[in-house]
């Protein structure tokens, strides 16, 4: 059976492929805006874990209320969450019989909650797997060291395939670099390289 996984091109989006790599055949598919290139980033991290590739394209207007929900907030957990919630139907909808993300146990956003997932399964037919769930940061780590060749650094260095990238973009473009800096904590991203 076939499984898309949404795919940053990061270490949990690879970590759940590879969890799910026994029992589906997975695809790894990144969601775009079409803001910015995230493409090309999640093609290569793809290629390097050995994965099938594709991308979805989300709705541009989703993208437009979540920056100005964050630039409202003055932090991007909410949009963020919205954006995500919006992934995962997009990626229902796109004739996957499973769907997966690299959503972990300790995650405060995104989350997929158990009505969110009903509620996908119901309405599209799919079968709506969080492979982490259960694993805490230390077991990702862990996991990843054995099995993953990351590279890690600031978000704004390292080149992802994920909505976030495209909603820095056009936060920039709408409000200013300044207010991409207010409104997004600084955090390390990591972008698999290979596996070991």
């Amino acid at each position: 059976m076939r499984c898309g996984v949404l795919y940053s091109g990061g270490k949990d989006s690879t970590l759940a492929a590879l969890v799910l790599e026994p029992f589906y055949e997975v695809t790894l598919v990144t969601a775009t805006f079409g803001i910015a290139d995230v493409v090309a980033p999640g093609r290569r991290a793809a290629a390097a874990a050995g994965f099938d590739f594709e991308t979805i394209d989300l709705d541009p207007t989703i993208a437009e209320a979540a920056v100005e929900r964050m630039v409202t907030d003055g932090y991007p957990r909410t949009g963020i969450q919205r954006v995500h919630e919006h992934a995962v139907e997009t990626i229902a909808d796109a004739g996957f019989p499973a769907i997966a993300d690299g959503t972990r146990r300790d995650d405060r956003v995104p989350t997929i909650d158990r009505s969110v997932a009903q509620s996908v399964e119901d309405r599209f037919g799919v079968d709506y797997l969080a492979p982490l769930s259960g694993f805490g940061r230390d077991a990702i780590d862990a996991l990843v060291e054995q099995h993953l060749r990351v590279e890690t650094g600031p978000s704004e260095a390292i080149p992802k395939a994920d909505y976030e990238t495209e909603l820095r973009a056009l936060m920039r473009e709408e409000h200013g670099a300044e207010t991409v800096a207010d409104v997004f904590p600084e955090h390390t991203q990591s972008r698999v390289v290979g596996r070991r």
